[in-house]
Order: structure tokens, then sequence, then C-alpha cells
């Protein structure tokens, strides 16, 4: 700056009296000819938004910000492709997941840690340092010594650069299946200095030229940016109420201390045309005042988003604002608005004193009382013209108590720990209508409350290998069965005096008759499909489940199986995942693989048991026998179907076969039937066994005896 190269350059010459004399011209000079900056320092907007643009400035960070920060190294999408399905007239499913690699830039200056980061505006971070989406993480604090990132060494090679000097994170593989397949925008709670600091403080860190940085406004967290250095002082000094005043051979931020002894002076109206040339008193008109001042800032209240404090005063209508990039309180903020508006008030007056030489040690930013005149006065400007000192002060406006205030309500992100993922996978009779060549088998995944997603994979070979197919569904509900209060229920009677007793960790709720008719509060219990209407809170995340429809499509024969410790899972739409396997698995199992965040690397497992509910018919029932005359014995019973269970339109069930046939077993003999019946010799009490052969496989047996009639 000008006064400090004049200040010089007057030292050299006349010593300390040519030193001052100097100072008080550069002083002069700097205003003059520097003029002011073209930018205001740092704007609030520039840390909250995320850019890879080239050149974008780099904040150097005080305190603790939340700051967006520049991408400053990236990969393309990694593609991650998944096949299920597949089979006799039926294409396969490919699913694709996406993941991406990349850096983000987050001071200009060395950092102490990160703590929270939010994705479009949730938690990808939580406060103890926990993932809340499968990713990656590394910290590089801003060392200069810091290595080169390995990820971004093996893509680059030779020319990667370590960023040495700037604070940046590199994620790994972040899934971005929960931000629409792209990089979201990211937030980073960065803490750099573990204490609050003063502007002055800061002020000192940022240039050599400050000295004694120990004064000005207390603040939590400041970013440094803006057009220059002068810039950023400026701001740093009105948020301080104070101004930069040369000392030596730097500058000090001058701020009204309270306490402070004031040096009285007379106006002793000297200069060119020699005594008897008084100052001036000038009174801005009151019209140049704003009604009210708003200082905008960073509330940590907030998660570091924007907050808002005004102050007003009777009469105007302008309003002006204040942007500052730091990290204040609601009461300090408003406090700061206050004060602006009491200092633009007060300040609306002007004095302007000659002295002789021997007032060359009032420099700017002192303090002075001037005879007749009331109240204390702030130097603003020191000037040595014709051989005399001329001061403009300003009047020392009051600094009032801290003020009380709120920093409004705020919809804060939940930061919900995750849990391990919860896994259960089983093969279930067709949940449509749909006529499937495979089996089909579902898997269900939950993991409390922070939990979302995991990848999924399965193994046809009992975990030798894996296929990769995508994530899981969004969270379901799975538990268990705690106890079973046995009833009468049976597939076409609504059950109301049995009950389930499971314990989920999610809530549960009742469906009246219209929803459970459409599908609702359909569960897996062991193997049997059930709907419940009631489901009663019994604490300690139990529920009792009441009215209960039981054995549907074709379960039937695991009513009455479940015992304490049998595994449950809600079928709903929304958090289920199928996945069809080969023909060839039928007899066998699968073993399905999850990863989710706080899976470790070994992940969880499920197994299902292929017995073919998806894709073989249904056991026939009503089986029957009638003696005839001649002794022959006539069988008889109904077919059932994979298609039609809502039997719509009231006629028979279609076959959802390639053709209709049945295997009849009596004691060692057998017989193969194309339609519902059977006539033969048999003895009474003879054992029957009913199979329908269906195109993929045999039915379960329906099973009876030779009757009399």
């Amino acid at each position: 700056m000008a006064t400090l190269v004049l200040g010089t350059v007057g030292r050299a010459l006349l010593g300390p009296v040519g030193g001052a004399i100097g100072a008080l011209i550069g002083n002069r000079v700097d205003h003059a000819v520097l003029g002011s900056p073209r930018r205001q320092g740092p704007r609030l907007a520039e840390l909250s938004v995320q850019t890879s643009s080239y050149g974008t400035q780099m904040p150097a960070i005080f305190g603790t910000m939340r700051v967006a920060g520049p991408v400053i190294w990236a990969t393309d999408l990694v593609e991650s492709r998944g096949v299920s399905g597949g089979g006799k007239g039926r294409p396969s499913t490919e699913s694709y997941s996406y993941s991406a690699n990349f850096a983000v830039a987050l001071s200009g200056r060395t950092i102490r840690r990160v703590g929270r980061i939010w994705a479009d505006g949730r938690l990808l971070r939580g406060e103890a340092g926990d993932s809340k989406v499968a990713t990656g993480f590394r910290l590089y604090t801003g060392t200069e010594d810091q290595p080169v990132d390995p990820l971004i060494a093996s893509v680059e090679g030779a020319r990667a650069s370590a960023f040495r000097g700037i604070a940046y994170a590199v994620f790994e593989g972040l899934a971005l299946a929960e931000f629409g397949n792209r990089i979201p925008q990211l937030t980073f709670e960065v803490e750099a200095d573990a204490a609050a600091l003063s502007c002055g403080t800061i002020a000192q860190a940022l240039s050599p030229w400050v000295r004694a940085g120990d004064g000005g406004t207390m603040v939590g967290g400041f970013a440094a940016s803006g057009g220059s250095v002068r810039a950023v002082l400026a701001m740093l000094a009105d948020m301080s109420g104070g101004q930069w005043v040369a000392e030596g051979r730097g500058l000090r931020l001058a701020v009204p201390d309270p306490a402070a002894v004031p040096t009285l002076i007379q106006d002793e109206g000297m200069g060119a045309e020699g005594p008897g040339r008084r100052g001036q008193r000038e009174v801005a008109a009151e019209a140049i005042l704003p009604a009210s001042v708003t200082v905008a800032h960073y509330d940590p209240a907030r998660d570091y988003q924007i907050g808002m404090q005004r102050a007003r005063r009777a009469g105007g209508v302008r309003d002006e604002r204040l942007d500052l990039a730091a990290a204040l309180d609601a009461a300090t903020a408003r406090t700061l608005a206050e004060d602006r508006l009491a200092r633009k008030r007060a300040e609306r007056v002007r004095r302007t004193v000659t002295l002789g030489p021997d007032a060359l040690a009032i420099a700017p930013g002192g303090l002075v009382t001037i005879a007749g005149e009331a109240g204390r006065w702030r130097v603003v400007e020191a000037a040595w013209e014709a051989m005399a000192v001329r001061l403009t002060c300003v009047p020392v406006g009051h600094v009032g108590p801290m003020r009380a205030a709120s920093p409004g309500r705020i919809a804060r992100a939940a930061d919900r720990t995750i849990g391990a993922t919860r896994l259960i996978a089983f093969e279930a009779p067709p949940l449509t209508d749909e006529l499937l060549s495979t089996p089909r088998l579902i898997v269900i995944a939950a993991g409390g409350p922070g939990w979302r997603q995991a990848n999924l994979a399965y193994s046809l070979d009992d975990g030798a290998s894996w296929t990769a197919i995508g994530t899981t569904a969004p969270p379901g509900v799975i538990g268990s069965v705690t106890a079973v209060t046995p009833g009468g229920g049976t597939t076409a009677l609504i059950d109301r005096r049995g009950a389930f007793v499971v314990t989920v960790a999610e809530d549960l709720a009742d469906a009246d008759p219209a929803a459970i008719e459409a599908g609702a509060n359909l569960a897996w219990i062991g193997g049997e499909l059930i709907q419940f209407a009631r489901a009663e809170p019994l604490g300690d995340r139990r529920w009792r489940l009441r009215e209960l429809r039981r054995g549907l499509r074709g379960t039937e024969a695991m009513i009455g199986q479940a015992t304490s410790g049998t595994p449950f899972a809600l079928i709903a739409a929304e958090s289920v995942r199928t996945i069809d396997v080969p023909i060839t698995a039928l007899g066998g199992r699968v073993r399905f693989l999850a990863h989710g965040v706080a899976d470790g690397t070994e992940g969880v497992q499920a197994v299902a048991e292929v017995t073919g509910h998806s894709v073989l018919p249904p056991a026939p029932v009503g089986l029957w026998s009638r003696r005839g005359a001649d002794g022959s014995v006539t069988l008889g019973w109904t077919r059932r179907s994979r298609l039609g269970w809502r039997w719509l339109d009231r006629v028979d069930a279609p076959l959802g076969e390639e053709a209709e046939r049945y295997r009849v077993t009596l004691g060692d003999r057998e017989a193969i039937v194309t339609a519902p019946g059977w006539t033969g010799t048999a003895s009474m009490g003879e054992r029957v066994t009913v199979r329908q052969l269906g195109t993929w496989g045999a039915s379960a047996p329906l099973v009876g005896f030779v009757g009399e009639d």
C-alpha cells in the first residue's frame, strides 16, 4: 500500500518525524490513488454451489465453515452391469448401476478435519464420520508435503498432482443410484481451527503486513476470498466496526475501545494562511441513512446455512445489506446490525480540525476529544498539508449490549446411524397372474432408520462365483414370529381366533376390506402367505396380527407350521426385488450377498430354497371317491392353476400349463390321466396320491384314501 511505502521512505530520509509525515501523506495517496477495491470481499453464494470451472477461486477457511468447493479431478462415471432372469421364452433383464471417482478442493490453507458432508441437502457423512451411502473417502489436509492420492496416481500416472497446499477430499466409488446417477451437489463442514477467531487474527494470517492480530469481532468461521486481500481486510474491518491504520512497517486493525483514554485536542486553525483558519463541521442529510441494516451470515445453528438478522429505525425506506462470509450466531449478527445502524447515524457528523506539527503522533484510528464538542471522536483520516496536520473525525457511536436473537427454524437433515443389512430371500407363488417359465425368487432387505439400499449379487454354486444384479429395493419390513395363537383359519374363511405376534423394527398398520382386496398387508411367514387386517402395537417393537387370511395362493399346507423364531417379511411392491433364476436351479438353492454401507467387506448373506412354488402348479384339492355297482372305484378332484387366483370371472381358472395331466398313485400302481378323474379297482382305505404334472414339474401331492362313496 502507498501508506506503507511512503512511510518507509519518510523514515529513511527524515527520521521519526519524517516517518510520521510520510505515513500521513501515504494514507492520503493510498485512498486517492488505489481507491476502493472492485470487489467488496467474499460473497455468501461462493460457498454453497459446487463447480468444476477452470480458475475457480479457492477460499482460505478459518474456524469452521460449510463449503462446497470446486471439483478438481474426476474420472468418467463407472458403470456396473447386472443380469437376472432369462429362461425359456423369456429375455434376461439387465440392470445398471453407476459410481463416481472425483476430488473436491476445500480450502486454500491447511485444515484439521472434515465433519459432516451433505449431498443434495441430505447427509452423506454423519457427525460421527459414518457414511450414509457406499463410498470410499480420503482427506488431505493441505500440507506442503502431502502425498499423491493413490487413485489419482493410478489414473494420471506421472502427471498426477498432490495438490500440495490445498486441502481436498477424494471420493472413490461413490454410489450414485440415490442421486439420479449423477454427482450430487456436495457441501462440507470444514474445521480449519479448533476455536473461534478474531477478525484481527484472521487478517494476520492472510497478510504479512498485519500486526497485532488479536482485535475485532470474534467469529466461529470465515472464508477468505474475493477480488484481493485488501477486499477481505476491508470486510474484516467492517465486521469489527474499525479501520486499518499504518503501524510501523505494517497495518493494525483499530477498533474503538470503550475503556481507552482519548487525546484532548483543540482546533488551532493552523494552515497555509496562518492562525485563524478553523476546521469544518459537516452533518449529512438524514435521507442518506438506511431505514434498516440486514446482516447475512452463515449460522452454525442452521447447519451453516445462510441466516439473516435485521436492525430497524423509524423513518427511511432503504435497506442496507451486509453479506458476511463468516460463521456467526444469531445474537452476534443482530448486534452487528444494531451497531452498524448506530454508527451510520453517528457518523453523519464529520468534524475537521487543523493542528500544529506536535499532532503528528495522532494517527487514523485514534480516539480524541475535541474542545467545544461533546463526546468522543475517532480519527478516520490524517493528512499533512501546508505545514499543518489535518484530522477528519467522526463521533464514536454507542456500542450496545449483545442482543438476543433467534436463528429461525430449520429442517435439519437427519443424522441417522445406518445398521447392517438384514436380508431375507425365498420363493413364493407368483404374486400376480403372470405365467412364469423360470423360478422367481423374492429378496427383501432392511437395515434400520438410516439404511437405504445395498448392492446385491447371487450365486448358483453355493458361493463359488457371484453374479451382480444391481441393488436391493428400498427398505422393507423384516422380522420374526415371537408367539402364535392357533385359530381356525382356512383359505376360504377369515381367521378371527388365531393371531401372530411378530417383532419388527418398522411400523405396521391396519388395512380395511378394500385395501385387503387390493393386496395390502400381504406377508410371508415361513412359507405361508397371509394377509392381516389388524396390527396391534404391543410395545418393544412387537405387533399382534389379527383377522387373518391364511394359506393364500396355494400355501395352505404351511398353515399351523409357524413357531417362535419363524421368519416374517411384509411383501410390499416398493420393497420387493424379484430375481428370475434358471429352471435348472429347481431343487437346489440360491445364495444372495448384500453389501451395504455398514456391512464390512464380507457383506450379509441369505439363502433361498428353489422348491418350484413359482413355476409348478398347485396341488389339486377336493379328492372324492365313488364305488360303482360293478365294484370299480371312480376318483375325482378339483384342478387348480398358477393363474386366476382372484377368480374374477367366476368360471374355471385357466390351465396355466402346456397340457392337463395328472399322476395318480394307489399303492404301488401309477397311472397318468389327462382329466381330473380316474376309474379302476381299488381297496377300501387304500392310500391315493394325486399330482398335477405341469410344464416344469409336478405339483405337491393331494393325499387321500379310497372310501365307501
